[in-house]
């Protein structure tokens, strides 16, 4: 259980607010996208039409009779909100359930030809042979012969700043881009992060190939759970630390948690994961290297990828299954990246920035980090001085700007 109580929590309905500002503004905006993207027919095309229209001035709208997980969805509250506006449900929920009528609308769930196009993959893709990509890969053959606590440190905020590669957030932000990204690090348990028992082995083995002694790791040793948020040039510097991780004995086991089906227009599913291990093994240099070994790694069960449905629940993490409870709780640290994930962790609700991040994450089983990239509202975990400071400077666009981040820990 949280030791603090949640305020209500966040929705679309407030004038002028960010929420609605995605609702009302990005949605369409991703609609037409992806109405472009592809060579869609009539009915996808009078589909899209249909759900851009909803959003707009229409209702929730029940799923399917025959749809694969209308009873999943059921248990996560569709009841309750069909028949109410969009911008009257919970945020999490209506930005969550837009993305699955999304999928709907363009035949991903099938049956028929279209089943299983990821409608967001030529963005994706883009993305990922962008020159920006290249560049950033290449610098890893600078950083191969820095001592391996200054990697660890570049390879961490690599992972915590690769979040800004968020396409959704540009379709509601064309600034995002070209902004430059300040050092602007609201809370830093960085070193905290390093102190963990479970993680205090640096170099303890010497920066041994992640493929030796397999055996010894598959299913046995410590575990590290990272649960991704975004493809592309976020993914692949989240492969990277989880390579440094094991590595250098920092764990013996990474295991991988990615969307079930395409989610928030970047959101990373198991085919992004292979997109992103070919984009490293065909660099050359230091990145070559590290795709090569962590493509190894999933063939040895070193490097294991889950896709458990709650991934892409409208539900904060306090709600998830026994199983996935399970597992975090056996990991020796669970890894949660990105802004989405870090609304589940701690509750989409308007939090006193100042409530401590440890109160509203007590209920998760097991030591816990987000790395994240501001992008909406929710922010827990400030001392009141950072707080003053940055509305002071800002007002409240340090909240969902994108160029400020955050290192949180709860051990």
């Amino acid at each position: 259980m949280r030791l603090t109580p949640a305020p209500p929590v966040i929705l679309g309905n407030e004038p002028g607010s960010f929420p609605r500002s995605v609702l009302a503004e990005r949605h369409p905006a991703i609609i037409r996208q992806v109405r472009d993207a592809f060579p869609y027919g009539p009915q996808a095309h009078r589909a899209l039409d249909a759900l851009a229209q909803s959003c707009a001035q229409g209702v929730v709208e029940p799923l399917p009779d025959d749809a694969h997980d209308r009873d999943r969805w059921r248990d996560w509250g569709l009841d309750d909100h069909v028949g109410r506006s969009w911008f009257d449900v919970p945020w999490l929920w209506s930005e969550s359930y837009f993305y699955r009528r999304l999928l709907d609308a363009v035949g991903y769930f099938g049956p028929g030809p279209w089943a299983g196009i990821d409608p967001f993959r030529p963005f994706k893709l883009a993305e990922l042979d962008a020159a920006e990509t290249d560049e950033e890969l290449t610098a890893l053959d600078a950083l191969a012969d820095r001592p391996a606590d200054e990697r660890a440190r570049a390879l961490l905020h690599g992972s915590l700043w690769g979040n800004r590669a968020d396409l959704g957030f540009r379709l509601s932000d064309g600034e995002a881009e070209g902004r430059a990204a300040v050092p602007g690090l609201v809370a830093d348990d960085s070193e905290a992060l390093w102190s963990l028992p479970a993680l205090a082995a640096a170099g303890r083995d010497g920066g041994r190939d992640v493929t030796q002694d397999a055996d010894a790791h598959a299913g046995a040793g410590t575990t590290v759970c990272l649960v991704a948020d975004n493809a592309g040039r976020e993914l692949i510097p989240d492969l990277l630390l989880s390579a440094h991780l094991l590595d250098h004995g920092q764990c013996d086991r990474i295991v991988l948690h990615v969307k079930p089906y395409p989610y928030y227009v970047s959101d990373a599913t198991m085919a992004d994961v292979v997109d992103a291990l070919r984009k490293l093994t065909g660099a050359g240099g230091a990145a070559a290297r590290h795709g090569r070994r962590l493509w190894r790694a999933m063939a040895d069960g070193v490097l294991t990828v889950r896709a458990h449905p709650f991934s892409a629940a409208p539900l904060p993490y306090a709600r998830m299954p026994d199983d996935l409870r399970a597992e975090f709780a056996a990991a020796a640290l669970t890894i949660v990246k990105g802004d989405l994930n870090y609304r589940r962790l701690v509750g989409d609700s308007r939090w006193d920035p100042t409530t401590p991040f440890a109160d509203v994450t007590a209920y998760f089983p097991g030591p816990v980090v987000a790395l994240r990239t501001l992008k909406s509202d929710v922010i827990t975990g400030l001392d009141a001085a950072t707080e003053a400071a940055l509305v002071a400077a800002e007002g409240q666009r340090w909240r969902t700007g994108g160029t400020h981040a955050l290192i949180q820990l709860r051990e």
